[in-house]
């Protein structure tokens, strides 16, 4: 099953905030990012529920853009909301996970939460990679140029994960 993006997030942030490792919006949409990767890769299924878009600092989720742009580039201090359906009041996202899925979030976070920013940013920018192919694509740049999720497993599989133990 995939989920949506802000729940994502918001387990990431508390993972984060339990580590006391600050996150901006542009280190949080590359994890988000990583662990969409290598969930394709190790558990065989998206992440995330939504396409992934290429801009000019890496793959995005728009929405979640949207959501945290508010920081620019300080560290996020509040989690990703919603409206409730059934009350309309804005609640923050709730998140529930597989033990697997859950295991495999907590391992990336660890590693690439380490990272800062840019280092981030140039690893997602891998030279033959899924950004690189569809953000050097010949044409001109467009909103909303999206990040296939078959580019992404055939490109990443051929990569060891940085924080496995192979």
């Amino acid at each position: 099953m995939s989920h949506d993006g802000r729940a994502v997030a918001n387990v990431i942030l508390d993972l984060c905030s339990r580590h006391d490792r600050r996150i901006t919006n542009l280190a949080l949409q590359k994890i988000i990012y990583f662990c969409h990767v290598w969930s394709l890769i190790d558990l065989g299924k998206p992440l995330i529920k939504h396409s992934f878009e290429a801009w000019q600092f890496g793959p995005v989720l728009q929405y979640l853009y949207r959501e945290f742009k508010q920081f620019e580039d300080k560290p996020i201090s509040s989690r990703a909301m919603r409206i409730n359906p059934v009350s309309g009041q804005r609640e923050q996202v709730p998140y529930e996970f597989d033990q697997e899925t859950l295991l495999l979030i907590e391992r990336v976070v660890e590693f690439y939460s380490r990272l800062p920013a840019g280092e981030l940013v140039e690893l997602s920018h891998a030279e033959g990679g899924p950004w690189h192919r569809v953000w050097n694509h010949g044409g001109s740049v467009n909103p909303g140029m999206k990040i296939d999720n078959q580019h992404i497993e055939s490109f990443y599989k051929k990569v060891v994960p940085p924080y496995s133990l192979h």
